[in-house]
């Protein structure tokens, strides 16, 4: 019965999130596409990609708290059906501004489903199982984030834009009743939701991300971005605040004082700054500069972003038996030199080959990172707190995800631009050095991630071995 429940927990929110991370960027190919279709301009474009990420971003430390209040299994639930329903609006979208809003529908049912997917699998995998099950958690996720241009541009050439959003659909309608059905509902430690919190969190991340999602438009020191950049800030002050005074915090900020918590939280953020930042812009470098389509573009980079898929569970498991300490370290050095290969080797005439080893590099070190990352964060907590840890861990890595594409896109317009193959590589170049020296200052946060740490019973069966070994000698 134990091993049925942990084999329908692991695959009902893999395929749940397989299917939000999918769309993170399963859109960016059909962009050429609707604009044609519907008529749209620049900025509606834009916000038909960042009303996915601003909802999905403001809102995952209330998906997480509302699932420990309501329970996970039903706030699961709800998520993937408002996706659905998201998804299924936006394949019916009449305009660009039914489609912007049925995006920002789609990302606040992710909210809701991606922090508690990993909070799902802690409460059903104890902690000496959850290694190679973070690591399956971790491959799926980081197949969606593959996958997703590849899908975009196949489904878009071979039938329309429309059937991007229609794929979730059928997805949707089968998981919801089968985690309904499968999966064991349980709640977070708090009987009350933190009203004022989630209000002052909501509307500090709406803020920051609003502000950075809109820099590179509007420019750094325009009033929207430094008015929404500073107001975000204040009220995540005022979040912490709040935090630290309330009996029944949202976010308890005693996490923050573990240093497990902490450094790996540094390391996420540096990550998805670093790798996600240039993903961005390397990813357009076969379009823009070597004109493949968006489907040869998304098939170049599968040996990069597939690499999880294969990797990803045998950290997860190594994660159990040597700690995550070494894992990320590793991990994000093998991506800071990768980053500095590619600032090496690109030039618009080269070959495909040039870029097959730094893309397998950064494939492999995104990998080491992943699974040993959520097993830190959540070994850090009590099982009970997996929820708020999850909530928190996931906003911070994609406010760096967002970060990164703002400030690496901002050092490539300043630098280069899309004039020109040429042009486009100037900046590519630059934009790239910063990513790795992010990727780099993330290794050194990883080394204080405290080293694994063996129970007594462990090292007292170890020592009797030993002296079993020694006498047998003697």
């Amino acid at each position: 019965m134990t091993r049925s429940r942990t084999g329908w927990t692991l695959a009902l929110v893999s395929a749940a999130l397989f299917m939000v991370t999918l769309d993170n960027l399963v859109v960016t190919t059909a962009l050429p596409s609707i604009r044609l279709d519907l008529g749209a301009g620049i900025d509606s474009l834009e916000w038909t990609v960042n009303a996915y990420t601003l909802s999905f971003a403001v809102l995952l430390l209330t998906g997480a708290a509302l699932g420990d209040r309501f329970g996970r299994r039903r706030m699961f639930v709800t998520g993937l059906a408002v996706f659905t329903l998201g998804s299924a609006a936006a394949a019916l979208a009449p305009t660009t501004t039914a489609l912007i809003e049925a995006r920002a529908l789609q990302g606040a049912g992710a909210a809701a489903v991606a922090p508690l997917t990993l909070t799902l699998l802690s409460e059903a995998f104890p902690a000496g199982r959850r290694g190679l099950a973070l690591g399956i958690w971790s491959g799926i996720s980081g197949l969606g984030v593959a996958l997703g241009p590849v899908v975009g541009g196949a489904v878009v050439a071979g039938i329309s834009w429309h059937w991007i959003f229609w794929l979730n659909v059928p997805v949707g309608l089968v998981v919801a009743p089968l985690a309904l059905a499968r999966l064991t509902e349980s709640r977070g430690a708090n009987g009350r939701i933190d009203l004022p919190g989630v209000v002052l969190a909501s509307g500090g991340l709406l803020g920051v991300v609003y502000g950075l999602v809109r820099a590179n438009a509007l420019g750094w020191t325009s009033p929207t971005v430094l008015g929404a950049l500073s107001l975000g800030a204040a009220l995540l002050a005022g979040f912490a605040t709040w935090e630290q005074r309330t009996a029944t915090p949202m976010l308890p900020m005693r996490f923050f004082r573990s240093r497990a918590f902490a450094a790996t939280n540094a390391v996420s953020l540096a990550m998805y700054f670093g790798m996600f930042g240039s993903i961005f812009l390397l990813a357009q470098f076969f379009q823009t500069v070597q004109h493949f389509s968006a489907l040869q573009s998304g098939l170049r980079t599968l040996p990069w972003t597939g690499m999880p898929m294969i990797v990803a569970p045998i950290a997860g498991v190594l994660s159990e038996r040597i700690g995550s300490r070494p894992l990320m370290v590793a991990g994000l050095s093998l991506q800071a030199v990768a980053l500095g290969w590619f600032t090496v080797v690109l030039d618009p005439a080269m070959a495909y080959t040039a870029v097959i080893g730094p893309f397998i590099l950064s494939g492999v070190g995104m990998a080491l990172v992943f699974a040993p990352a959520a097993n830190a964060v959540l070994s850090a907590v009590l099982p009970h707190e997996a929820g708020q840890a999850s909530g928190a861990t996931n906003a911070i890595r994609e406010v760096g995800g967002v970060l990164g594409v703002a400030v690496l896109a901002t050092v490539f317009s300043s630098a280069g631009g899309y004039a020109s193959p040429q042009i486009f590589v100037a900046g590519l170049r630059p934009a790239v050095l910063v990513g790795a020296a992010v990727l780099a200052a993330g290794a050194l946060a990883a080394t204080l991630v405290p080293g694994i740490r063996r129970a007594p019973s462990e090292v007292s069966a170890d020592i009797d071995v030993e002296a079993t070994e020694l006498a047998a000698a003697a």
